[in-house]
């Protein structure tokens, strides 16, 4: 099997999730497709307490086990199954689930620093960069962070100033650069999903057989 593997960056909150979603929902029908989140390979953190866990900067690529996903990676284009571990945000640690996923014509990984990892970066055979104005990603992880994660809005915006913006401005946003295609308002953008969505098809049409 020849995997084409597209990777969606993006700074938080810009809506790459929704991308990937939505790019899924509009081409698994064609092939097989699976989505793999760079937030689930946070390392593994579990021989710190949870104050300790809690002011681990997981903004900077060295919170990410980038090393356990590139293995993976090669595992799936090798046509091997993984078993991909889980995040657990309440409790910032790796999570007891894992979830086995099994090779497939396309996968899509999202996350905030897959370009600014040059090891990860180099597994892309598509790149794609979300670019969402800064006010609406804040409001956005505001809301998430809260709603879905248990946190307060004291410790949301100091999260945000400490490291998020920071981090942002030193990694994320340099590594658009690397990106095959910028997508203005991500999941949003109608016309670029449909364009992507026709590469896919494209990619999958080479793959079957005359």
């Amino acid at each position: 099997m020849k995997t084409t593997i597209i990777g969606i960056a993006g700074g938080t909150a810009s809506g790459k999730t929704t991308v990937a979603k939505k790019l899924f929902e509009q081409s698994h029908a064609l092939g097989s497709v699976v989505v793999i989140r760079l937030d689930d390979y946070y390392h593994e953190n579990s021989h710190l307490t949870l104050a300790e866990r809690k002011n681990i900067n997981y903004d900077h690529p060295s919170a990410y086990d980038s090393p356990l996903l590139i293995k993976h990676l090669k595992m799936l284009k090798q046509g091997k199954s993984i078993d991909k571990p889980t995040y657990d945000f309440v409790n910032h640690n790796r999570a007891l689930l894992v979830e086995q996923i099994a090779p497939a014509d396309v996968i899509i990984v999202e996350g905030i620093m897959i370009f600014a990892i040059p090891e990860l970066r180099k597994m892309f055979d598509i790149k794609l960069f979300v670019h969402t104005p800064d006010d609406v990603r804040f409001i956005r992880r505001l809301m998430r962070d809260i709603n879905e994660r248990g946190r307060s809005i004291d410790s949301v915006i100091n999260q945000y100033l400490t490291t998020v913006r920071p981090m942002h401005l030193e990694f994320v946003e340099p590594s658009k650069v690397h990106a095959d295609l910028i997508i203005p308002e991500g999941g949003h953008n109608d016309v670029a999903i449909d364009i992507i969505v026709s590469k896919i098809r494209n990619i999958m049409k080479e793959k079957r057989p005359n």
